[in-house]
């Protein structure tokens, strides 16, 4: 959804436009370890660390246009909670679901089962499951965009609640077809990160260390090759990031301490070299698709690229000296951009104007740990860090708290706020007229009426743990702790609340 952002915040369905991403390392900027000179914070290049894209959400449930579906990891079940009726029925699935997705279409949801090593695919309207086994010790999920796929492998620096130990690949996948639900176990490169799917449907990308697995999806099994980044196998950089043109004909790799970009021709696996001036930090695909946008940090520049034409003129942009902006975000089908940077504790961000390149510099109470724009790019939130500027004002009311920031993007009207505690999920609704967050240890729901940009805090009967929003409503859901399990719907323009305690026990309904 995705901070926390989450599967409905920022990245996924229903969600926030925002920087969830599927990033491995890197500092947050919470500690700032090479920022507290003051200043811009800028340290040598070869200690700066990565830019940050979290995704605070974990098990967050999956809605489709009539359902809930919540996995329920100690009980091996997954619960459908019917919309708007409330009805509850649930199945059972494999052995520790630890993560549910819906497709495109609403017919189908999946579930990754780390205690049996296998995915389960329900019909969303009879509940019918087939489990599909899969390679051993995986404990991530991808779903392809058209719904027909999902993609499973082993991250290391992601949580895993259920290995069985023994023997562990971090060069494995498994390739599952939700239609036939066949398995497809191959061999891709080493650490694989993430997965890209093309438009047409026809092929899935997995980025890994050093190398780009294009797996040709109309053949029968999947084919794949595997495309070397580097000449120098032994001194490969990491790859950090892959975006593919609309077309499909390019995918673009930025490198960790690379000074170029990779270039890779889907159609003849060549691979060749834009000289960019310093190590790109962010690429990003506009909306519209017209533009693959670069940000290198050391050189403060953003270069724009045509993604079916990418060896054309290169355009440059200067970005402000002093201040090391590493990321960007997009806000929607708005022309505007947000540079900002998670990798030092700089309270800032900078706006620019896509029809005129300009760029205007914004204060902030706080730095920046995470960031999301709203579906229609009006509205943007800030959720800050807990440590402060290297030179924040003794006199700021934030210092040593956790802090948000929604800022109106037409004339940024803005009201922070300070927080009782760590956020830990946050979603909003489509149409972009209200985004919902949760904290750590509170029993709360906050609303955020973007129009106005006031917050509404709604009481919950217990401590919430994934959070999300009913497409097509400005109903958010909120799953929470319960040794039955129950889950919280909250209606923002009517201010109402219902509640289901007890998912396996035909649920009590309380309003």
């Amino acid at each position: 959804m995705r901070l926390i952002l989450l599967s409905s915040l920022l990245a996924g369905c229903s969600a926030y436009e925002g920087s969830a991403k599927d990033s491995r390392s890197g500092d947050t900027g919470a500690n700032g370890d090479w920022s507290d000179s003051g200043g811009s914070g800028e340290a040598p290049n070869d200690t700066a660390p990565p830019e940050q894209e979290d995704d605070f959400l974990k098990l967050e449930p999956a809605a489709t246009d009539a359902y809930v579906f919540v996995a329920n990891t100690s009980r091996n079940t997954v619960t459908r909670i019917s919309v708007p009726s409330l009805a509850v029925l649930t199945a059972d699935v494999g052995k520790i679901p630890t993560r549910v997705v819906t497709t495109a279409d609403y017919k189908k949801a999946i579930t990754l089962n780390e205690g049996s090593d296998s995915v389960s695919i329900l019909d969303a309207e009879t509940l019918a499951v087939t489990d599909v086994p899969i390679r051993p010790n995986f404990n991530r999920l991808a779903l392809s965009n058209d719904g027909h796929w999902v993609m499973c492998w082993y991250d290391p620096d992601a949580e895993s609640q259920g290995s069985s130990g023994g023997v562990q690949s971090f060069n494995e996948a498994s390739l599952v077809n939700v239609d036939t639900a066949t398995h497809t176990p191959m061999v891709v490169g080493f650490n694989p990160q993430s997965v890209k799917w093309t438009e047409d449907g026809q092929k899935a990308l997995v980025v890994s260390d050093a190398s780009l697995a294009v797996i040709d999806l109309t053949q029968n099994p999947p084919d794949i090759s595997l495309i070397e980044l580097s000449d120098d196998p032994l001194n490969a950089p990491a790859a950090e990031e892959v975006e593919l043109s609309p077309d499909g004909n390019w995918a673009f790799v930025r490198q960790f301490g690379a000074t170029d970009l990779a270039v890779v021709s889907l159609t003849d696996r060549s691979v060749e070299r834009i000289a960019l001036g310093g190590n790109p930090t962010d690429l990003d695909l506009s909306p519209d698709g017209a533009r693959i946008t670069i940000v290198s940090r050391d050189a403060h520049k953003l270069y724009n690229l045509d993604p079916a034409d990418p060896f054309a003129a290169l355009g440059e942009l200067d970005l402000p000296a002093d201040s090391p902006y590493g990321s960007v975000l997009f806000a929607g089908p708005r022309p505007q951009a947000i540079l900002y940077t998670t990798a030092t504790r700089l309270d800032r961000y900078a706006v620019w104007d896509l029809l005129t390149d300009s760029i205007t510099e914004r204060p902030l109470v706080k730095p920046i740990q995470t960031i999301g724009v709203s579906p229609t790019g009006g509205s943007l939130l800030i959720f800050h860090t807990l440590a402060d500027a290297p030179d924040a004002s003794s006199s700021n009311p934030f210092n040593g708290h956790w802090a948000m920031t929604q800022i109106d993007l037409t004339d940024f009207r803005e009201n922070p706020l300070l927080l009782p505690a760590e956020p830990e999920g946050y979603s909003v609704s489509d149409d972009g007229s209200y985004g919902f967050f949760i904290m750590k240890d509170q029993k709360v729901l906050e609303s955020l009426i973007f129009d106005t940009l006031l917050p509404v805090t709604v009481e919950l009967p217990s401590l919430p743990v994934y959070l999300g929003v009913l497409p097509g409503t400005n109903t958010a859901y909120a799953s929470q702790e319960h040794e039955l399990g129950r889950i919280s719907f909250y209606d923002a323009p009517t201010n109402a609340l219902d509640t289901i305690t007890g998912f396996e026990l035909n649920a009590d309904i309380s309003h």
